[in-house]
């Protein structure tokens, strides 16, 4: 039998500042918001850019690095898995959303500019970003 399989990567930009809160456990919870690119073809052949937006949740000491060193803007990249949220707005309409819960997430760009990377792994404690391990090249790619 198959096993199901439940993962995602994307990259791109923020499109806010991260904003993060604390369970009632003093758990830290991230949310972040990435507009990614897709390129299509318009009606005149002309290829266009079509932005999509996905709500990202980063969870525990990642996700205290990503308000700490992250800002609207900043590339960043996320391998995480899909999750299907429902719940009961104010209004009590019943609501729902898919986001992605990210396990890691790559800072890309400096805070000032688009280039190098620093990787940030689960769980991997704050620091100034110096600490952290570079970004893999093709190289490193074991296959």
């Amino acid at each position: 039998m198959a096993r199901n399989i439940n993962r995602v990567i994307v990259v791109g930009n923020l499109t806010r500042d991260p904003e993060l809160r604390h369970t009632p456990s003093g758990t830290a919870v991230c949310s972040l918001r990435i507009a990614v690119n897709t390129s299509r073809k318009d009606e005149s052949g002309q290829w266009v850019d079509k932005p999509n937006y996905f709500d990202v949740t980063v969870w525990g000491q990642q996700g205290e690095n990503c308000a700490q060193y992250l800002a609207k803007g900043r590339p960043v990249g996320i391998d995480g898995r899909l999750e299907w949220r429902e719940w009961e707005a104010q209004d009590g309409s019943k609501r729902q959303a898919v986001e992605i819960v990210a396990d890691t997430v790559q800072f890309l760009g400096g805070r000032g500019d688009s280039e190098g990377g620093q990787y940030v792994p689960a769980g991997a404690a704050a620091s100034t970003g110096d600490d952290f391990p570079p970004s893999p090249t093709d190289d490193d790619i074991p296959f």
